[in-house]
């Protein structure tokens, strides 16, 4: 998809406040600093509406951006971050839960991890979280251009093996400075959004 127009829409925190209009949604999730932000940003050929920190846990609401007038992308909390308190992550999590179990516009997630690392336990929670509820998922791996190329595969078999990723899932490698999986990242989601 060629980006020509791409704006933040709204902030949510509770369903009534989510934008109306029945736009497909592609809602991206990782843990706090994974590059959420980046991946936006990357996509939709701008450097900075979606704000990037160093600080993790920056995005604290539901952050519908829409694109092209044809399709909302919604940046989630990141999951993981522990210097919240435990009333605040509680609320985060049954934010993130009720958007991704009851949201009809919702086609798929875009969940990402970091192609350096075997995803996390909440990496796993957060891939079975959608898998259990039948929600369709894109892996994104990102920050491979921290990974010499000939170790790709290998880094994106613990990937696949730690998720356990299913046949159906796409795992696409990924690159905000290269922009290594950009095509192939629109591609997939556009299946998404035409299902």
């Amino acid at each position: 998809m060629k980006v020509t127009k791409s704006e933040i829409v709204i902030s949510a925190v509770k369903p009534e406040q989510y934008p109306e209009g029945g736009l497909p949604e592609i809602a991206l999730a990782g843990r706090s600093n994974v590059g959420k932000s980046s991946f936006i940003n990357t996509m939709i050929n701008r450097k900075n509406l979606a704000r990037t920190s160093s600080k993790p846990g920056k995005t604290q609401t539901l952050n519908f951006y829409i694109i092209n007038d044809v399709l909302h992308f919604v940046d989630v909390p990141g999951y993981g971050f522990a210097k919240v308190s435990k009333t605040e992550r509680e609320a985060w999590g049954r934010m993130i839960e009720t958007y991704l179990t009851s949201r009809e516009e919702l086609k798929a997630v875009v969940q990402i991890v970091d192609l350096r690392h075997a995803p996390s336990q909440d990496d796993v929670m957060m891939y079975d979280f959608l898998k259990h509820y039948e929600i369709p998922v894109i892996v994104i791996a990102t920050k491979a251009d921290k990974i010499p190329k000939g170790k790709w595969e290998k880094h994106a078999k613990v990937v696949k093996e730690t998720l356990n990723i299913e046949k159906e899932d796409r795992l696409i490698l990924f690159s905000s400075e290269t922009k290594k999986g950009k095509q192939e990242a629109w591609s997939a989601i556009e299946q998404m959004i035409a299902r």
